[in-house]
């Protein structure tokens, strides 16, 4: 199982914009992807519902997961968009 784990980069943590960021882009990675808070139980990242769930604040750190054998990259992309507060998924890392 490939992870990442970063710091949210938005000062209002992953809700309502940043958390609709977040799973639009998780929506087209093309992998499946879970969301967690450093010590929480896994949740899907394309959900809408269970991201605002998580309740992450800015700075804390919450861990990306796929067990999908060519996630690397998507991982990389959308931890790249979470640790820097980006408005879209950046093309590379």
């Amino acid at each position: 199982m490939a992870e990442r784990r970063v710091n949210v980069g938005w000062a209002e943590g992953l809700h309502a914009r940043p958390a609709s960021i977040f799973v639009r882009a998780a929506t087209t990675s093309g992998v499946p992807v879970t969301i967690s808070r450093a010590d929480g139980t896994p949740v899907n990242a394309a959900s809408m519902l269970a991201v605002l769930g998580l309740g992450a604040q800015g700075g804390e750190e919450i861990v990306l997961a796929s067990e999908a054998d060519d996630s690397e990259v998507a991982l990389d992309r959308l931890a790249k968009l979470v640790a820097e507060g980006l408005d879209e998924l950046p093309e590379t890392v």
